[in-house]
């Protein structure tokens, strides 16, 4: 049985690829458009799915949502928010009637155009969500957590799963999302919406979260079990074209940032606020699964999944006990969902190298002799990773150690603000000695403190965002880091994504010369060569 999981026309639109039980190939169609985040058709992400898996069929199709409660949401907000909301109606009614609300028609037509015509099938978005957090789990038995902005109706789900079977047994439903608020201050903050929650993020570290009780007090109501209400007098999500409305602006006593401006201390403790106060709902959320179910393991999985400081406190804090994060959690992971969820296989995502494949043949030692020299290295090998995170298949590297390497890669190599922090991929072997983690991260969705000076990927609050890496999941990056190892004693590596600021990861051998030409990446390791700006090495 081969199947077929799909999301698309919202964003992030992937596929992934299932046969007799097992993950064979998962792939997002933004690595092949080079369009970030891309919504269309998945069209190039199917082709090389089944490219990988060396398949020219497959038995279904599975979507990963329903559109018709979907619409039914928007309809109903358009109408409870007149005259305001006509002008939504008005300019979403197109895409709706031509393309969303016939979605299958319109999936088997594309479908067809690549030569598929398999039966297709629609699973709820939160659905898709929950079943990409437990199939993929290593837990016989756990707590299932789902929290994003919207899918249909719901904006957070609650379950079991068990075996092979997943019981969701509790919703938050819309206007009420954790993901509308956090995005609402991540604009607030100058940022954009489904691509800068990561930045309000990181910001927060900066700041101090002096409007956290405030925002308690009047924005969002939080019950001990982690439901929440929100006080929609503060946004303009409902029926306007912001996420906030100037009443948020003239409780937070400012204005918002206008994006690319000069970042001051406001933005820096609403980013904090907005931080502290999901940080407790997330919490909250987590316990009354504990409390409920009786199970200390925890599945997460949606967009605020991604949030690794929040998950990162459920283990410091003794929430639970340990916890999986799908590491492709937004709606790309959905496809991956989708499958599962009428598949109902338990699955291994290992390490996470889903997509397209590039050689192995990786000269490690020179690419160790480069690092511990202190020059930056662009890296492409094995599987493109599926996911928003890179995982040392499509990554660039330097030393941690290095004073200003932080500042240097972030304006010449990644072109992006200052404040921004990198992650540390470190040994297994040897993560103990280097960060105070509970348990293994080999997805970077957890953060821990840091214990050794490694000024370039510690965060200013002392934490990093951790990379585990392993001999068996990511041979090629564990060679690297143990020929590093043996030069310098330091078991880890600056580890970012290969790309610039506002593109996706590098894909291809020749995406990944672009962007090595186009920066200052000193190194670039591809095809089992390395290479300099003036040519290749010799190795």
């Amino acid at each position: 049985m081969r199947t077929l999981g799909i999301s698309a026309f919202y964003h992030d639109s992937a596929a992934a690829l299932l046969r007799d039980g097992a993950l064979v190939a998962a792939a997002q169609e933004e690595r092949f458009t080079r369009r970030k985040h891309d919504a269309s058709f998945p069209a190039n992400a199917i082709r090389a799915v089944l490219e990988r898996a060396r398949e020219d069929r497959v038995d279904r199709v599975v979507y990963y949502e329903r559109p018709l409660p979907k619409l039914e949401r928007l309809l109903e907000t358009w109408l409870a928010t007149a005259p305001a909301g006509f002008r939504r109606f008005r300019s979403a009614w197109p895409v709706w009637s031509s393309e969303r609300l016939n979605v299958e028609r319109h999936l088997q037509k594309e479908l067809a155009r690549i030569g598929i015509t398999a039966p297709l099938e629609l699973v709820a978005h939160h659905e898709s969500h929950a079943a990409s957090a437990y199939y993929p789990s290593p837990f016989e038995r756990a707590v299932v957590l789902t929290i994003d902005g919207v899918g249909e109706w719901e904006t957070a789900t609650m379950g079991v799963g068990e075996g092979d079977r997943l019981r969701l047994d509790r919703c938050l439903a819309f206007p009420h999302s954790l993901g509308l608020f956090y995005s609402a201050f991540t604009s607030w903050c100058g940022f954009r919406v489904n691509s800068g929650e990561y930045k309000l993020m990181g910001l927060a570290a900066y700041g101090e979260p002096r409007f956290a009780e405030v925002l308690r007090r009047h924005v969002i109501d939080v019950k001990a079990d982690g439901s929440f209400r929100l006080d929609l007098a503060y946004f303009d999500f409902l029926a306007g074209n912001r996420m906030y409305g100037d009443r948020l602006s003239a409780l937070l006593g400012g204005v918002p940032r206008e994006p690319e401006s000069a970042m001051t201390d406001l933005y820096r403790d609403v980013a904090a606020s907005a931080q502290a106060v999901v940080e407790e709902v997330v919490a909250r959320m987590a316990a009354e699964g504990v409390r409920r179910y009786g199970v200390r393991d925890l599945c997460l999985a949606g967009g605020v999944a991604l949030n690794c400081v929040a998950n990162g406190r459920l283990l410091a804090d003794g929430v639970v006990d340990r916890i999986f994060v799908q590491p492709a959690s937004g709606d790309a992971g959905g496809a991956l969902g989708a499958a599962l969820a009428v598949e109902r296989c338990r699955i291994d995502m290992a390490g996470g190298d889903w997509g397209p494949r590039a050689s192995t043949d990786v000269p490690v030692e020179a690419v160790a002799d480069a690092l511990a020299s202190g020059r930056v290295v662009g890296l492409v090998q094995g599987g493109m990773e599926f996911g928003p995170r890179a995982l040392g298949f499509r990554s660039i590297l330097a030393d941690p150690r290095v004073e200003g390497m932080r500042d240097r890669v972030n304006a010449a190599v990644k072109k992006r603000e200052a404040f921004r922090p990198f992650a540390p991929a470190v040994l297994e072997e040897h993560v103990a000695e280097w960060f105070d983690l509970a348990g293994t991260s080999p997805h970077m969705t957890l953060v821990g403190r840091v214990r050794r000076p490694l000024p370039a990927v510690t965060h200013v609050d002392g934490t990093a965002r951790v990379q585990t890496v392993s001999r068996a999941t990511n041979p090629v990056l564990h060679a690297i880091l143990t020929a590093f190892h043996a030069r310098t004693g330091c078991p880890v590596l600056l580890n970012t994504s290969f790309n610039v600021r506002g593109e996706p990861i590098v894909c291809t051998e020749y995406d990944a010369k672009r962007c090595f030409h186009a920066t200052d990446i000193d190194v670039l390791a591809v095809g089992g060569r390395l290479h300099t700006k003036g040519g290749l090495s010799g190795v």
